[in-house]
């Protein structure tokens, strides 16, 4: 791994002397790969704390343009920034914010067909998508690369969080064996969401991230965290891996070394 410079030393300070972090583990991060999915709500705190805590690469899939909509709860996009593409404008602040993080933008919107191709060269990839289409593909692209994924959805005031490991722990299709019909689960657009709720679970999402690219602590694996933000309880569910899973039941113990 490569040696951390003065530079590095005193960016990263303060996470450098907690008793769990080491400078093993922010080596780790710096030659660490992520691919985050989406640039909205959720993304947007989820690239920031990445960015910040000093992963190496950063990769940002959107396709999507800044509407002036968006502002209120994505806060890496600015007024000038409507009608830009989200993943380029989240980069470029995200390349302010450290110089030493290299940013790749991917204005794509991520299928079945691409899936794989954008996945594959991530050490842990983020899904901060808003469509179950999306996570659905997300989950399964990363169960047959063996790659661990963080998922997060959020509307209203309610959100989840889940760490995966494939080959070790339960999958998102797992948890939640069918995908909703279309038209049965409202959107944001349609029953709304409040930036700081967004913030919350992104910032969950970013540290159960951290957890698996750094192993300073042990992610929350066959569980996921359920928060409603109204009364700011959390509850964890307790899940397990499904021996009939279509995503992960033919995943190799092998991969939970990746």
């Amino acid at each position: 791994m490569s040696p951390l410079s003065d530079s590095d030393l005193e960016r990263y300070s303060r996470q450098l002397v907690l008793p769990e972090w080491s400078g093993a583990a922010q080596a780790r991060l710096k030659e660490a790969s992520v691919m985050v999915v989406g640039a909205g709500a959720l993304g947007s705190p989820v690239l920031q704390y990445l960015t910040g805590a000093g992963v190496g690469r950063v990769g940002v899939v959107d396709e999507d343009t800044v509407e002036l909509s968006n502002l209120p709860r994505q806060p890496l996009h600015f007024t000038p920034d409507v009608g830009a593409n989200k993943a380029e404008s989240a980069a470029a602040k995200l390349g302010l914010m450290n110089t030493e993080t290299i940013v790749e933008p991917y204005p794509a919107r991520l299928g079945r067909m691409n899936a794989e191709a954008m996945l594959m060269n991530a050490d842990v990839v983020v899904d901060c998508s808003d469509s179950f289409t999306t996570r659905y593909t997300v989950n399964d692209t990363c169960c047959a690369l063996g790659t661990p994924l963080v998922e997060g959805g959020v509307l209203g005031f309610e959100g989840l969080v889940m760490a995966i490991k494939p080959g070790e722990s339960a999958c998102y299709r797992c948890a939640f064996p069918v995908e909703p019909e279309e038209g049965t689960v409202p959107s944001c657009r349609e029953a709304g969401v409040l930036g700081p709720v967004a913030g919350i679970v992104g910032s969950m999402q970013a540290l159960e991230a951290l957890k698996l690219l750094t192993g300073a602590v042990p992610p929350l694996l066959d569980k996921f965290v359920q928060v409603d933000a109204r009364t700011l309880e959390h509850t964890i569910v307790s899940t397990s891996r499904r021996p009939d899973c279509e995503a992960c039941a033919r995943v190799p113990a092998a991969t939970q070394s990746h």
